[in-house]
């Protein structure tokens, strides 16, 4: 029996040696322009003259009088053409005649494939390197080159940048493979094509290796670009290439291309160029693995991870406007020799908790306080049934050193990733500050993503270990999480052999006990990787660093006054895990960390009463519940709520009476609610007595610009010409910037874009920008989703695009009106959803014998009440529909249309004009606040529904 790893013998059809002239592509190939096609002849040493067929839009560049500043030169790979590239050639030569910075695109049909000449002859992956050499030497192509490459084509471009440094100023990849692990098998897909007996009908007598590729796209291609991918490949004949190009993975060290693959992938570490690699993660053949191992070997590769994209990633998504982006932030194309320049990182040695004289690492007061008896942690809920877990600065400062030397035992290095599926609690903590003093990287994806989500989290990170407890662990051995596997308890052998569970936090702590720590990481070297909450998208990995975390420690201390003596409960999991930091004795109540509604008042009382805590901090979600359980407080519970002196909730917008609510719950505390976001957890801050003056200003002198712009349409027909935003007044009031926060507005245009340049100006609508030292580093390997926003940031500062968006006022407080993706753009002018969403939820219910108010006073029905709203648009943007959906009082059971006294209601209540009404027994919210409403989704749902869709709910 033939090793897996050894050399195989495949046969294949006598069909695909026969050898064939290369043509020109047909006319009539969707999005491909006849004009780009060329043949071109290229002498093989020894073999005589080969043609090839390219696109090329170098003479069109020429015949324009352009001169391009460089060549992108593109590799297909197994079993596609140059075909794959026809976007990439298109818009760069768009961009070269619009006068934007020219590039020459030049896209390959390898021999034996596309349109390029079946030469009959046995190409091996070395040859293949050759061949494009051969090429670009007939082309007489000078430097700078920027290779670009996919599948098999992105090592044969590989090579080609190692063979021509002279020539090479950067390096462009989808999805590739340099190297294949002796301990992992090949892709399954591979695997079943490689088969002796597969191979050549599935590749060469038939087209279903072609058609299964084809069938990778998300969404499907049309049926009309399908044909055009499987032009060049009708009959046996035509496909011989495609069954070669199998033939010759290499599969083990007897392989004839391994040691040409071996060699590129060692060479590709030497190569001193600006590299991009833009990838579909989930792609059957190069999944996340083979992009870990890219980027190892090109540790300074900007990356970008197209969410639902996959092996077609050229398909699935705009990659040729990404790559171009990429090529102009580049500026002008370096010579070949010039050193790539390093990131921008002028404002982390000099600004507060990044490095300068106020660096305070989070363990410090672990060391402060290793010899105190005092409490420094408390966890509620420990488990079913168990009781609670008290424990002291002396316990946790031991067991965190344990822990981190016995993790530096088993291999965790710095710089390693380590994801946490523990919840939050001791254990937590514990490994938390235990993997960050040895300079591993956490990375914190909650279970409230759901499944789906915290898979997408976990994989997208790709850790080297995996902490977890039990649940977490069933979760990462079913869908198959990558990395070392690190029981929190302790299992049964089975089960631990089952879970393929290396050692227990008890094993790493019996390991760590006499063992010294690493030299402690340094304040810009990463600390973690905080994922979002997936409220607005597929959730982002947000990274900071050492310093950052300490800053946004010293941001909540300098703005709350917490920390040594300060006892907080925390009921939101991010800040019951920086208590250690700020020196505070912190407690986690009982609930369930998933659902934030489970919080209670009575366990927030004994929370409070278990550390006589004087901070309180809950999610919005979590706050609804404890004031609706307020009537089972017990009179030792309003004592212990009588002694919180500051009540912070934060996450999402608070509603004046909810907190005025919980406020009454604890009333010698003051009410706060700081706004903030994973990538900046606290950016600006107001108290309850905040929100009630500027609520007072707000009502006092209302703006009537949407008002009298949408009275001027009803009269005219037409949109007022003079009034360019219809903004709509309102929003929620979220205070002046704290601290070292810098808060600017970036305007909206007319379309509802952030175009503006960063301003402080008074009452202009726009996007919400911040600076200050604990925003984020940068989003996890998300290059365009980082530049977006960091775009317009001001020159050696490093600034933070919200994605939400609002105003300052005259007092300088932020005025935040709701995100960017939700703004409304009428006939009218923009619309921002906030205000009307609040004026609307003013609504009260009217009895069934209320009056009219028309002249035969006739009893109305009455309506019910609103308790919640989301205002969303329906239409193409610029002649959007308002539509209100709305949770009402009492609840509805159903969906259905408002009533028409309710829908008078509401459209009397707002200042914009409301299409329509419709009632949901409940609004869509993120799963981990359970308070942001889902507009974009309910926007999409509405449509569907007042275009004759079913009334089914959102």
């Amino acid at each position: 029996m033939t090793h897996p790893r050894q050399q195989h013998q495949y046969r294949l059809p006598r069909a695909a040696a026969t050898p064939a002239p290369a043509s020109l592509p047909p006319e009539g190939l969707p999005g491909l322009d006849p004009a780009l096609s060329r043949l071109v002849e290229a002498e093989e040493p020894g073999a005589g003259i080969r043609t090839w067929h390219l696109l090329d839009n170098g003479p069109l560049l020429a015949s324009h009088g352009i001169t391009p500043v460089g060549t992108v030169l593109c590799v297909h790979g197994n079993p596609t053409w140059s075909y794959l590239w026809r976007s990439l050639v298109t818009q760069a030569t768009d961009a070269a005649t619009r006068g934007e910075e020219a590039w020459r695109v030049i896209a390959v049909d390898q021999l034996e494939m596309g349109f390029s000449e079946r030469t009959g002859t046995v190409r091996p992956l070395a040859r293949r390197v050759a061949d494009l050499g051969d090429l670009t030497e007939a082309l007489g192509l000078a430097g700078p080159v920027v290779t670009f490459g996919h599948d098999w084509g992105g090592v044969v471009s590989l090579g080609w940048a190692i063979d021509h440094p002279d020539l090479l100023a950067g390096v462009l990849l989808l999805n590739t493979a340099v190297h294949q692990p002796e301990d992992a098998a090949i892709p399954a897909p591979l695997r079943l094509a490689l088969q002796g007996g597969v191979l050549g009908t599935a590749t060469v007598t038939t087209s279903a290796f072609l058609d299964t590729t084809l069938a990778l796209a998300h969404p499907p291609l049309s049926a009309a670009v399908k044909r055009a991918y499987r032009a060049p490949y009708r009959g046996a004949a035509r496909r011989g290439g495609i069954g070669a190009f199998v033939a010759d993975i290499p599969v083990g060290p007897g392989s004839a291309s391994t040691p040409e693959l071996d060699r590129i992938a060692s060479g590709i570490r030497d190569l001193d160029v600006p590299a991009l690699l833009l990838w579909g993660p989930t792609d059957p053949i190069f999944s996340d693995r083979y992009l870990d191992d890219l980027l190892d070997r090109l540790p300074g590769a900007d990356v970008h991870r197209f969410e639902g994209a996959g092996h077609l990633v050229a398909e699935d998504v705009d990659y040729a406007a990404a790559a171009l982006t990429w090529l102009a932030d580049r500026g002008p194309v370096a010579a070949p020799s010039t050193p790539v320049p390093e990131k921008d990182t002028s404002d982390r040695a000099t600004a507060p908790g990044l490095g300068g004289g106020g660096y305070q690492p989070l363990w410090h007061y672990l060391d402060e306080f290793r010899e105190s008896d005092d409490i420094a942690l408390v966890d509620m809920a420990p488990g079913r049934g168990a009781a609670p877990v008290t424990v002291s600065w002396r316990e946790l400062s031991t067991r965190v050193r344990r822990l981190a030397a016995g993790l530096y035992q088993i291999g965790v290095r710095s710089g390693d990733r380590v994801s946490l599926l523990v919840p939050p609690g001791a254990d937590l903590t514990a490994v938390l500050y235990a993997c960050v003093r040895i300079g591993a990287v956490v990375v914190v994806a909650d279970a409230g993503l759901g499944l789906r989500g915290l898979t997408r989290a976990v994989r997208g990170a790709r850790p080297d270990h995996v902490i977890g407890a039990t649940p977490g662990l069933f979760a990462a051995r079913a869908l198959g999480w990558p990395g070392q596997k690190i029981s929190a308890v302790t299992l049964a052998r089975p089960l631990a052999r089952l879970l393929d569970v290396s050692f227990t936090l008890a094993e790493l702590e019996s390991l760590g006990a006499e063992e010294g720590l690493p030299p402690e990481p340094t304040a810009t070297d990463t600390a973690a990787v905080l994922f979002t909450s997936g409220s607005t998208g597929p959730a982002k990995g947000v990274v900071y660093t050492n310093g950052q975390l300490a800053a946004v420690s010293q941001a909540l201390r300098a703005q709350y006054g917490v920390g040594p003596g300060t006892g907080l409960v925390a009921g939101f999991a991010p800040f019951a895990l920086l208590g250690p930091a700020l020196g505070a004795r912190s407690v986690t109540p009982d609930m369930d960390v998933t659902s934030p509604k489970t919080l209670t008042a009575t366990a927030v009382a004994a929370a409070v009463a278990a550390i006589d805590a004087s901070v309180v901090f809950l999610s919005p979600a979590a706050l609804t519940n404890v004031v609706a359980t307020a009537g089972d407080l017990a009179p030792a519970d309003w004592a212990s709520l009588a002694g919180v002196r500051s009540f912070l909730s934060a996450g999402a917008p608070v509603a004046e009476p909810l907190l005025a609510a919980a406020a009454r719950l604890m009333p010698g505390a003051t009410a706060h609610t700081p706004y903030g976001m994973t990538e900046g957890l606290l950016m600006t801050d107001i108290t309850l007595e905040g929100i009630r003056a500027a609520s007072g200003e707000l009502h006092r002198a209302p703006s009537r610009a949407l008002t009298d712009a949408a009275n001027r349409l009803s009269e005219t027909g037409q949109p007022d010409t003079d009034v360019e935003t219809a903004a709509t007044p309102g929003g929620v009031c979220v205070g002046c910037p704290t601290g070292t926060t810098r808060i600017r507005i970036s305007a909206l245009d007319d379309r509802g874009a952030a175009t503006g340049a960063l301003s402080e100006a008074i009452g202009v609508t726009g996007e919400i920008v911040v600076s200050a030292p604990h925003v984020e580093d940068h989003y996890d390997r998300l290059w365009l989703t980082d530049r977006a926003a960091r775009r317009g940031a001001i020159a050696g500062e490093r600034w933070h695009r919200t994605g939400d968006v609002g105003h300052l006022d005259a007092d300088g407080r932020l005025w935040v009106e709701g995100r960017l993706p939700h703004v409304i753009v009428t006939n009218a002018g923009v619309v921002t959803p906030v205000g009307p969403e609040q004026a609307i939820e003013r609504i009260r219910a009217t009895p069934r014998d209320a009056v009219t108010g028309d002249t035969r006073g006739r009893p109305a029905q009455g309506h019910a009440g609103v308790a919640r709203a989301a205002v969303v648009g329906v239409g193409p943007v610029g002649t959007q529909q308002l539509v209100a959906v709305v949770e009402t009082t009492p609840a509805a059971r159903r969906v259905r249309l408002a009533s028409s006294e309710l829908a008078a209601a509401v459209r009397l209540a707002s200042a914009a004009p409301i299409a329509a009404v419709l009632v949901v027994p409940n609004l869509p919210t993120d799963i981990r606040h359970n308070s942001k409403i889902d507009r974009s989704r309910l926007a999409r749902w509405a449509g569907g529904v007042l275009s004759g869709g079913r009334m089914t709910r959102p």
